[in-house]
């Protein structure tokens, strides 16, 4: 199975970086996760052609406007995709977000709050949610 997280800029900080290898081992038991990291551009809809070229699978898109979910209930999701086969891609826009058409054309929308964070932040915040998902699918002590 494979996860990818497809994102715009890269991780500058070495804490950031090493918070996401972290958790990349970690879910190295349940999947391969990938991260992509694309250039950023000076307006999202120059960044969207690059998004979507990277994007397979079932996408979501992260975006403020999106679904917010419990970590039960987006476990649930991650379960019946890996059930189903379907490899998963998120996308992380940059500080400008996401082109509207990179949404449209997301299976779905998925956001965590409905305040804002930093785009780096979001990353490691997104692969632990990630992790926690697969710890709950798998019925471990992770979650509590």
């Amino acid at each position: 199975m494979r996860v990818r997280i497809v994102c715009v800029g890269k991780l500058k900080e070495e804490y950031w970086r090493a918070a996401l290898a972290e958790y990349a081992k970690r879910l190295a038991r349940f999947c391969r996760l990938e991260v992509t990291e694309l250039p950023e551009r000076r307006t999202p809809e120059e960044e969207a052609d690059a998004i979507l070229r990277a994007c397979r699978g079932h996408v979501f898109a992260l975006a403020v406007e999106g679904k917010q979910v419990s970590s039960e209930q987006f476990a649930a999701e991650i379960a019946s995709l890996c059930d189903a086969g379907k490899e998963m891609t998120f996308v992380i826009g940059s500080s400008c977000g996401l082109a509207e058409r990179v949404k449209r054309q997301a299976d779905g929308l998925l956001s965590f709050s409905k305040m804002t964070f930093p785009h780096q932040m979001m990353r490691v915040i997104l692969a632990e949610q990630i992790y926690r998902a697969f710890m709950i699918a798998a019925g471990a002590e992770y979650h509590k």
